[in-house]
Order: structure tokens, then sequence, then C-alpha cells
């Protein structure tokens, strides 16, 4: 849904009813000065690898083979379900042949994450940690979050959170942001926040304002309402919800989207905010879309601004009995991105999946669920650009799935601390056959107490 809570993830795009548009139009007239002015403002602005991976590495007891042989997927197939200071232009990437998958790592906590760094680093590798988090909302069940944001900080784990609506718990995770700071210590924290109410978004929908007049409205319709505990030098700020690639008049919006994001986010930067763009639902867009002139300039503009701008993405299986469901086009969608940009010469964006998951109302057991969640880790874990996940959703929802989520929390803390990745710098050719969900990933959520590493079992469709 639209409204008062965050859309569900939707497979298909439909037209949906326009709300809010008298409102708009009397936040138009009351600010015509300043909206007028920025409007003009905003026109100035203007893996060394074969193609199948025949082996998943586990640094434990065991090294496990993985199956090979499966078709390659093909995105576009028609079976697919403070003022900052700009930075010179990013280099044109230089692509090489697919890079290895990375090798995920386990051992009994507390871990020194800067040591294996090092020791990864002089072998020509780099560390990912798990990039899983939680998205929250108003109401719902976050009952242990607090122990889930210590432990993870005081490893030095970073931490992907989101929220609509109440702050709270971006605010506390920001104190302790603050904190380590004062104390000379970083952790890269990702916080990320949105509001829900439709009138945030009418800007954007109504078509008698040009794309760069909605997004001089729309962002500061959502800069004067952003709570004021919420540091900007800490917090990315989320302005659309699951757009669709249709508008309401039936339309193809990709080039409206495209000018209103750029404008945004030249916006944001020049003062000093973090802005995550766009909010595209799971299944969406569609490879050519990327490939958009308005939506290329977009995206090199995300590309120059790395701290600044990002691509937000919704990732859920759509199924709560396997995460693999419609790979790479559902999990796994953000790679048809990053191979538009490789086409085009543009530097991977900065991207924030700020939800993720299996279905609206359902999350699978703790054993499953972390099973899927080391297979989705040990992805990302091969994108640097790829900053996190959050799953939905420990806010009130549908089918008691706050409470279904925070079952999660403890079981991720565990992970989280004892995991880590090895993955290999570069840029290589985008070959998402490479990590279809078979291997087996899941070294057990108690295998640290019990002083041993057990035999990593595949969980199947």
């Amino acid at each position: 849904m639209r409204n008062t809570t965050p859309a569900h993830p939707q497979p298909i795009d439909r037209p949906r009813a326009l709300s809010g548009r008298q409102l708009v139009a009397l936040a138009t007239v009351a600010f015509a000065a300043v909206l007028l002015s920025l409007a003009a403002a905003c026109r100035g602005l203007g893996v060394e690898s074969a193609s199948s991976i025949s082996e998943f590495q586990v640094v434990s007891e065991a090294a496990i083979s993985a199956p090979s042989g499966y078709i390659p997927a093909a995105f576009g197939s028609p079976l697919d379900p403070t003022a900052t200071p700009t930075p010179s232009p990013s280099p044109t990437p230089e692509i090489g042949p697919p890079l290895p998958a990375p090798t995920v790592v386990v051992a009994v906590p507390p871990i020194d994450f800067e040591a294996a760094r090092q020791v990864a680093q002089a072998k020509g590798l780099d560390l990912a940690f798990v990039k899983i988090g939680f998205h929250t909302g108003a109401g719902g069940n976050t009952q242990g979050i607090g122990d889930y944001f210590r432990k993870l900080n005081d490893a030095g784990v970073p931490i992907f959170l989101k929220s609509v609506d109440d702050p709270g718990k971006l605010i506390e995770l920001q104190q302790i942001m603050k904190e380590n700071e004062a104390n000379g210590r970083e952790v890269e924290h990702i916080l990320v926040y949105r509001l829900t109410d439709s009138r945030f978004e009418a800007p954007y929908y109504d078509l008698s304002l040009s794309p760069e007049e909605a997004a001089a409205v729309s962002w500061e319709l959502h800069r004067s309402n952003w709570s004021g505990q919420l540091d900007k030098k800490y917090v990315w700020f989320e302005t659309h919800n699951e757009p669709g690639r249709y508008g309401y008049d039936g339309k193809l919006q990709i080039e409206r989207l495209g000018r209103f994001s750029l404008a945004t986010a030249k916006l944001a930067v020049a003062q000093g905010y973090r802005y995550a763009a766009l909010g595209w639902s799971t299944g969406v867009p569609e490879v050519e879309d990327w490939e958009n002139p308005a939506m290329l300039a977009f995206l090199r503009y995300a590309a120059d601004h790395p701290d600044q701008v990002a691509v937000a993405l919704h990732e859920y299986s759509l199924e709560s009995d396997y995460i693999g469901n419609g790979y790479p086009y559902l999990v796994g969608r953000f790679q048809a991105l990053f191979a538009a940009c490789d086409k085009h010469g543009i530097a991977r964006p900065t991207v924030l999946i700020t939800e993720w998951g299996w279905t609206h109302d359902t999350v699978p057991e703790p054993a499953q669920a972390i099973e899927d969640i080391a297979w989705a880790s040990w992805l990302y874990a091969a994108y640097p650009t790829v900053k996190g996940a959050a799953i939905w959703y420990l806010g009130r929802g549908d089918n008691g799935i706050h409470n279904q989520t925070q079952q999660l929390i403890a079981p991720l803390a565990d992970y989280a601390v004892s995991h880590y990745f090895l993955y290999t710098p570069g840029i290589g050719q985008i070959d998402a056959e490479i990590f279809r969900p078979h291997p087996p990933t899941l070294l057990g959520l108690d295998w640290w107490r019990e002083g041993r590493t057990q035999v990593p079992q595949p969980r199947t469709p």
C-alpha cells in the first residue's frame, strides 16, 4: 500500500489512483515564490572465473562443490517476471572477465576484522561483512534490537537499518555512531529514513509540474517534515516508493523519473544531504529502462557522488519457501543495473536495498531464513557498492510479520559477528549465473557454541 504504510512488493505495475492533488496545488500557491526560484535553479542544474562457478569455497572443515550447468540468465528475457564541492567525474571503469565468487569465512567471535582485512589485502583480496539488516516502522516488535545494535557495533560490523515514519531506532543507532566518533572509532552503519504519507509523493505525480519543478516541491515538502533529531551526516533520506514503470496517465514514465531523481539529487547534494532515489519495486525496472538517456544522466551523477546519492531498490523472492525464486529477476536484479552502467562507461553507483525479503506478510522460520540470508550475503559481498539490505518487516504489518521478523534478530546477530567474506576487488563482467542459489552457505546457528563447524546443508526449492 502507498498511504500510511510502505508498499508491499508488487510483481507487476499498474496505475494507482492519485491522492493529494488538491493539497499539492494549495502548497504550490502558498510557496510560489520559493518554488519558482528553486525550479529555476533546478533547470540550471540540469569475480577470474568461467561463466558458471564450479566451487563454493568455505573456510572451515569442508570445501563444498556447487552444481553447474544451469542456463545462464539473460536480463530483459520475455520470461522475466551542507553544500558539498562537486567531485571530479568518476573514471570510466575498466571491465574485465567475471570475477570469482567471494569466499565465506567463519570463525569463533570475537573476530579481529581489521587484521583479517590486512591479511586479505596482502593477498590481493578485500573483506566484506554480512550486509543484511532490518526494516523498522511504527509499532510492531523490535524486542532485542538494542542488543543487536550493541553486539554488531562492539564487533565492528556495520548495521543496515531502514525505518519509515518512526525515527526512534534510527536515532538510537545514530547516537551509537556519534559515540563511536567521539571515541575515535568508525563503524560504517547505514541508516535510511522515509515518510509514507501519500502527500509527500504527490508532487511527482502532478503532471502540471515539470520533473524539475516537482522535484523542488517534493524536496522542500520532505525536508520540512523530517525529524530534526535525524542528522543528515549519518542518515540517507528516501523520498520515493515503488513508482512503477508507467504513470497514472498510462504512459511510460522512465524519463520523468530520471529527470526528477537527478534534480532531487542535485538539491540534496547542494544542501549536504544523503539522497536515496527511486525505490523501485521488486521485478522492475526493465534493463532498457536503465538505458533511457534521462536515467543514464542520473546514474552518472550518482556515480560521481557515491557518498551522497544512491539508488534504492526492493528485492523480494515473492515466496517464503525459496529465496532464489525468480533469480536473478527478483532477488539479484540489481546486477542488471550494474550491467547497464558497465555498458555505458558509468561507475557502479551506491545501492541501498531498502526492502528485502520473501513476501509482504511472511518470513520463514529462523533456521531457513538464516540460510537464505547467508546466500544473499554471499551475493552482495561480491559488490562493494551494494551497502546493504533491510529485511521486511519489524514494523506493524499484515499477518503479524513483525513477530515473525523479530525472531531473526538474535540469530542474525550471531551470524553477522561470526561470518565474513573475502572478495576480489575490481570490476568484472556481470555473470548472474555465478551466484545461482544452489551452493550451501549455512554453517548452522549454533556451530561456534558447540566448538565445531557443521557441514553445510543446502536448502533447495
